[in-house]
């Protein structure tokens, strides 16, 4: 559990590098539809040349081919609705408010677990719930001053993505089982959303044009920070506890840390205004809730107890 944990939250300072680099690249004049299909277009070739090297090809074509439809479709919908959604938000939305958003994926990733035939982990769901009430103290004055046409341009393509990325995520851990590793299944979902990204891509050359080198570079870096660094690490972690729901929740928690790796970075990349006494006070119920959700976890554990 320690191991998975400290996975999860490297990995959430890398995605936090997602949420700066794609509002960077709107300040800049860059397309949304450019920001998400390119970090994918260059995922994948990165992707391919680690798993033809320690793995080889014909494993996961296999797994794939024996059930290729929930593949492209839970692929699409875990990379695809997750990423093009998240990326049309930061147009109308500062990095930390889409950071402190996503969040409530925490929640979904919980709600999710009666679709795969789970009690939903009530104990978990509250503290959850605890560091979704740190983000909003951490941007409440923030929030305050936007507009609600903005507030909902931005949320609800977010909220779109924070149900996509875990369900995806599940489904295809649940079609795959044990038979490939983590780094096979992440290039097997980037395979089979590769449609979705080159429909996308027409769409964008037609309405935006080519894209720029500097928004190509930021993509570029965005592919290999969070695309492959972090979505790797991200999932390492949920496979070794895979098989304890509950843990697998703590998890999922642990994307909280892109809301302070994010706004580190705002602040100090793109000059966003630094967090009020309100903000500091929901920096700590983030960090509180994920530690006692932890302690939660290993004191049921301890005590055997299998549901909540």
């Amino acid at each position: 559990m320690k191991k998975a944990l400290i996975f999860g939250i490297i990995g959430s300072f890398f995605f936090a590098f997602t949420f700066v680099l794609n509002r960077s690249m709107h300040l800049s004049g860059g397309s949304w539809i450019w920001s998400a299909s390119l970090r994918y277009l260059f995922t994948f070739p990165i992707l391919a040349l680690i798993v033809g090297k320690q793995h080889g090809f014909l494993q996961v074509h296999n797994v794939i081919r024996k059930n290729l439809f929930n593949w492209l479709t839970w692929s699409t919908v875990g990379f695809g609705l997750f990423y093009a959604p998240m990326s049309y938000a930061a147009d109308y939305g500062e990095s930390w408010l889409i950071a402190a958003s996503w969040q409530v994926t925490i929640v979904m990733g919980i709600l999710l677990s009666p679709v795969f035939h789970k009690r939903i982990p009530i104990k978990n769901l509250c503290i959850s719930g605890f560091i979704l009430i740190g983000v909003f103290l951490l941007q409440v004055h923030n929030i305050a001053d936007l507009d609600i046409k903005i507030t909902l341009m931005t949320l609800l393509p977010i909220l779109v993505g924070a149900a996509s990325y875990p369900l995806g995520n599940r489904k295809i851990m649940e079609a795959s089982g044990d038979q490939l590793s983590t780094i096979q299944r992440t290039y097997g979902m980037t395979l089979c959303s590769l449609p979705f990204w080159f429909i996308l891509s027409v769409f964008g050359l037609v309405n935006a044009g080519v894209p720029s080198v500097n928004q190509t570079v930021q993509s570029l870096c965005v592919a290999v920070f969070s695309g492959v660094i972090a979505t790797l690490l991200f999932f390492k972690a949920t496979d070794l506890v895979n098989s304890n729901h509950k843990q697998l929740a703590v998890i999922e928690s642990t994307q909280s840390g892109e809301v302070i790796f994010t706004l580190l970075g705002g602040v100090w990349l793109l000059g966003d205004s630094r967090p009020d006494g309100l903000g500091i006070i929901g920096l700590s119920f983030i960090v509180f809730g994920m530690i006692l959700n932890s302690m939660i976890v290993s004191f049921s554990k301890k005590s055997e107890i299998i549901d909540l």
